[in-house]
């Protein structure tokens, strides 16, 4: 079983963790709108995978 030598610091741990976050997140089209967003989730005006699922202020 593999056991550290030395204590890593906080500060190195967390140089090697904010790598983790650089990338920036997967984007899709909206075929609808047009509109841009991530990937797996609504777009700004309440569309998925081309149809409404949600009501927002701007139907009102």
């Amino acid at each position: 079983m593999a056991v550290q030598q030395n204590k890593k610091s906080v500060a190195r741990r967390g140089n090697r963790r904010a790598h983790d976050f650089l990338k920036n997140p997967p984007t899709a089209v909206e075929a609808t709108t047009g509109e841009v967003h991530r990937r797996h989730h609504i777009s700004p005006t309440g569309f998925y995978r081309g149809k409404k699922v949600i009501a927002t202020k701007q139907d009102e």
